[in-house]
Parts: structure tokens; C-alpha cells; sequence
């Protein structure tokens, strides 16, 4: 990522493309306390509920897919370290503390990530969808390829990610209304509840930076649906196939989840009648058109 651009109002104090690092504390901390209030392991799942025989083909397509996704974390959190770094005393002292809250959450949203990752993989294990040296070999294979994001302004990164959790929290519930495999089920609504707490976490974090620059902040919203694409997209051979028979099967639509920055900007600026914060709306319609 290169260095973020500096647009936008702010204070003499926090550099333009930064909240303030009390406002980011606030954030981060009612993240990371509702995340340690809600969090769970793998031994609160009752393994012996399994009932592999109930599981059809696209079930096991779709646990295979989703474990590549979930295991790939540390690729993401390799990217994010890099674009918000705090380890470098030539930094400045607002840049720092701001990448230090956010290094906060970071740290919690991986423990969950690896947590779903641990479980999806143990899942195909215990259910005979693959041997552990089979799936340790498979996820290694594509765990190491690097995971990045184009953006200029953290703004974009957050909105990226924003879609990215609440795309993923839909395609679970989804998945879970399809799904007659007990344990699966149970599995799936846990995944989707913490998407659900990290999508909050963003959506007041880019909601922050929204309400701070109003209809400025369209246009980097913009460039990001515009460019949007899931993790792995670019990477895994053969991803586009295999999403788009796992969608199909669930009805699923992670367009869906841009409807989200529609709300998000007019629910916080303030003349929701100017030019770019109406045509949010038409330009999601208009991306979905063309795919």
C-alpha cells in the first residue's frame, strides 16, 4: 500500500487521513469488549453432534471454499501490519497512537479469524473431507500467497473490509439456511455473529470518518465498490468457478453488502440531497448490471 494521502478536514493535531486517537480508542475499545464478551472456543462445540452423512456434495464444496477463505488470516493481518505499522520511532506521535488502537482490534479480529479457521478445518477433518496432511498441504499452498489492497486513504481500506465482513456474514446465514447438518448449523451461526461484530466495528469506524468529511468522502467510497473484489479472488486457481457455484447454491449475492455503505453515508452526512451522495445508490445499481 502506499502512503496514504492527505485529504480532507482535521484538526491542527491528527494528520487529515486519521481520526483523532481518542475517537479511535472509543471505537476499538467497544470492539474489543464486546468481542471478549461474546467470544467462544472450540471445546464449546459438541463435536459429537456430527452427522456427516447428512452433509451433500455443495455442503462440502462450500466448507472446503470457506476454510481456504478463513485460513488465509495470515495473509490479512501480514497486509494490515504493513499499512498501519508500530514499529517505527520516526513515526508521528498521532500516526502511531492511531495505528496502535487500531493494532488493538487487529489482534482480536485475528483470534476470531483463526478461530474459524482452526474449526472449518477441524470440521473437514472429523467429517473424512480430507486427511490433516492433506488439508495442512492445501491450505499452506495457498495461505502463502500474498494478500493485498490498492488503496491510497486508510478510509478505503476500512470500507474494503467493511463490505468484505458483511458480504461473509451474509453468505453464512445463507449457507446456514440450506445446511440440515446439525453441528454445521450451529458452526455457521457463530461465524455469522462474529462477522456481524466486526462489520460493526468498521462501519462506526468508516461511519466516523463519513460523518467528519460528508459528501467528500463519496467519491474514495466509490473507487472502492467500484474496484471490490473477495478475498482470494486474484489468487486461488480456479476461485471464480468454484464462488460461483458455491453462490448459486446458497443464493447468495455479496453485492448485497454494498447496500451497507449506501446506508452507512446517509445515515451520516448531513445533505443527503447533494449530487454524489444520491447517486451512491445508483451507481451500486449500476455496478450490479454489469457483473
Amino acid at each position: 500500500m502506499s502512503a496514504p494521502t492527505r485529504t480532507g478536514a482535521a484538526d491542527t493535531s491528527t494528520p487529515a487521513d486519521l481520526l483523532p486517537v481518542p475517537q479511535m480508542f472509543e471505537l476499538v475499545d467497544h470492539a474489543v469488549t464486546r468481542a471478549g464478551e461474546r467470544a467462544w472456543t472450540l471445546n464449546d462445540l459438541d463435536w459429537s453432534a456430527l452427522r456427516p452423512e447428512r452433509l451433500t456434495e455443495v455442503d462440502r464444496s462450500a466448507v472446503r471454499f470457506i476454510t481456504f477463505v478463513e485460513d488465509h488470516i495470515p495473509g490479512y493481518l501480514s497486509h494490515f501490519l504493513e499499512a498501519f505499522p508500530v514499529a517505527a520511532a520516526e513515526m508521528e506521535l498521532e500516526r502511531f497512537g492511531f495505528n496502535r488502537e487500531y493494532f488493538r482490534f487487529l489482534v482480536a479480529w485475528a483470534g476470531d479469524e483463526e478461530r474459524h479457521a482452526s474449526a472449518l478445518a477441524r470440521y473437514q477433518v472429523d467429517t473424512g473431507m480430507a486427511t490433516r496432511e492433506e488439508l495442512l498441504a492445501d491450505l499452506a499452498e495457498e495461505g502463502r500467497k500474498t494478500f493485498t489492497l490498492p488503496y491510497q486513504h486508510p478510509v478505503q481500506s476500512f470500507t474494503y473490509t467493511l463490505i468484505q465482513e458483511k458480504a461473509t456474514q451474509l453468505f453464512y446465514q445463507r449457507f446456514r439456511e440450506t445446511v440440515s447438518e446439525p453441528f454445521l448449523k450451529d458452526l455457521l451461526g457463530r461465524l455469522a455473529r462474529d462477522e456481524a461484530r466486526h462489520f460493526a466495528f468498521y462501519s462506526n469506524l468508516v461511519g466516523a470518518y463519513v460523518a467528519r468529511d460528508g459528501a467528500a468522502s463519496v467519491p474514495g467510497l466509490k473507487d472502492v465498490i467500484a474496484t471490490f473484489r473477495m478475498p482470494l479472488a486474484d489468487t486461488m486457481k480456479g476461485y471464480w468457478r468454484w464462488s460461483l457455484r458455491v453462490a448459486d447454491s446458497t443464493a447468495y449475492d455479496h453485492t448485497e453488502a454494498y447496500d451497507s455503505v449506501v446506508r452507512l453515508v446517509n445515515g451520516f452526512v448531513d445533505t443527503p440531497g447533494e449530487p454524489t451522495v444520491g447517486e451512491l445508490g445508483d451507481f451500486v445499481q449500476a455496478i450490479r448490471r454489469v457483473r
